[in-house]
Parts: C-alpha cells; sequence; structure tokens
C-alpha cells in the first residue's frame, strides 16, 4: 500500500447524487463500499465531510444572514452528513466513530486527538464533523487541520473530476490534466485546489494532496495501491 493512513476530503455536494438537496442513498452505499474496500487492506481512514448539500453560512450570509450563525449551521449541517456516512457504513460492517469539533455528546464524540488515533489504530474508520468548530474556516481547512493532527500521510480530496487541469475542465474542452504540480505552481498558476487557508496550511506542513475523482467505482482503491490516479500536489 502507498499509504498508512488517509485524510478523505469529500464535499457535501458529493453526496446529492442526481439529487438537488439533501443525500442520495445511492451515492452514500457506493461511497460506504469504496471506503470498506479500502478500509478491509489496513489502510486507516479518517474523513472529514463538507455540508453544503443542506447548508453552507457563505450562501446564508448573501442573504443577509449574520456569517457566524450561518457558519454555526453549516457545522450542524456536516455532523448530519457524517452521522448519514456512518449509518452506510456500520450497515456494511464497518466499525466506525464520528468525533464532532462542536459538543453534540449525544450523537458523536468530541474531537480528542489520541482518541481519534487510537480509533484509527483499531481499524476503526474516524469521520470529524463540525469543521474545525470555528466559524470563517471552510471544511477543507478542517481536512488539513485534522490531517495534520492525526499524522496522516496525504489529503486525498474526492471530487467529481479526475484531477486538477489547467482550466475548468467541464467550461473548457481544451484543458488539459496535470499528473502532479508543485504547491509553488498551483499558486502561481491560481489554480483552485483548495480555499487559500487550508492550502497554505498543508504546504507549510509538508502534507500532499491528491485531487482525484471520487465517483469512479475502484478509484480510491486504486489510489490507495500506488496507481497513478488524480492529480498529486507536493513540494
Amino acid at each position: 500500500m502507498q499509504y498508512k493512513r488517509i485524510l478523505l476530503k469529500l464535499s457535501g455536494e458529493a453526496l446529492m447524487g442526481e439529487k438537488q438537496y439533501g443525500i442520495d442513498s445511492k451515492r452514500l452505499a457506493e461511497y460506504a463500499e469504496e471506503i470498506k474496500e479500502v478500509a478491509e487492506k489496513g489502510i486507516e481512514v479518517a474523513i472529514v465531510i463538507g455540508g453544503g448539500n443542506i447548508f453552507r453560512g457563505l450562501t446564508g450570509a448573501a442573504t443577509g444572514m449574520d456569517r457566524v450563525q450561518g457558519d454555526h449551521m453549516g457545522m450542524l449541517a456536516t455532523v448530519i452528513n457524517s452521522l448519514a456516512l456512518q449509518s452506510a457504513l456500520e450497515t456494511i460492517g464497518v466499525q466506525t466513530r464520528v468525533q464532532s469539533a462542536i459538543q453534540i455528546n449525544e450523537v458523536a464524540e468530541p474531537f480528542i486527538r489520541r482518541r481519534a488515533m487510537r480509533h484509527l489504530e483499531k481499524g476503526r474508520v474516524v469521520i470529524f464533523g463540525g469543521g474545525t468548530g470555528n466559524p470563517y474556516f471552510t471544511t477543507d481547512s478542517a481536512a488539513v487541520l485534522r490531517a495534520i493532527e492525526i499524522e496522516a500521510d496525504v489529503i486525498l480530496k474526492g471530487t467529481r473530476v479526475d484531477g486538477i487541469y489547467t482550466s475548468d475542465p467541464e467550461k473548457d474542452k481544451n484543458a488539459t490534466k496535470f499528473d502532479s504540480i508543485s504547491f509553488a505552481d498551483v499558486l502561481l498558476k491560481g489554480l483552485k485546489v483548495m480555499d487559500t487557508t487550508a492550502f497554505t496550511l498543508s504546504q507549510e506542513n509538508e502534507l500532499p494532496i491528491v485531487v482525484f475523482d471520487m465517483n469512479k467505482k475502484g478509484n480510491l482503491k486504486k489510489l490507495v495501491e500506488g496507481e497513478n490516479i488524480g492529480t498529486v500536489v507536493n513540494l
């Protein structure tokens, strides 16, 4: 295996599948099967999920809502998604724990670094909900922060495109894909991988990021087995 411990970042929108809002149970089950395959190979798996399929603080702020209030609503949305993924994983026999950055003890453990690492060592999938627990920070930032804290080998950012391109491949047919690219070149070319705070934090801590298509069956397994899937961002 190429990695021993991974942090998988999923967007909330990815859970919508073919829907316009909420959670698509079919997509959720597909993701759970992909994660199970990797966990059964002995890879320690931690996950951070966004909440954009339910609520996004920035969207609320754009309509006049208090930004801090909106971001707290977004954090709760990530907890909902985390619990949904936990249920899907445990339905197929994967031991899972949800840890939340905001106190919600009736449904999730509080985030405790050492406990999270112990769960991973015991083969449990750990899902981090609630973002960083702070407004104005995205789940991208939460993913990088948690990855650094648990000493993950890599961040695997699952998206609907198969890597990083020179421009948006959905809009530009002439866009070309990078197999690998440096942090410096991403910034120089103005490419969008993560928000600036998250990306800089990853760069400073020399934590590689792999952007790949999570919706293509088998991609996650192939990636951890060392196949050239997606785009690697490294020093």
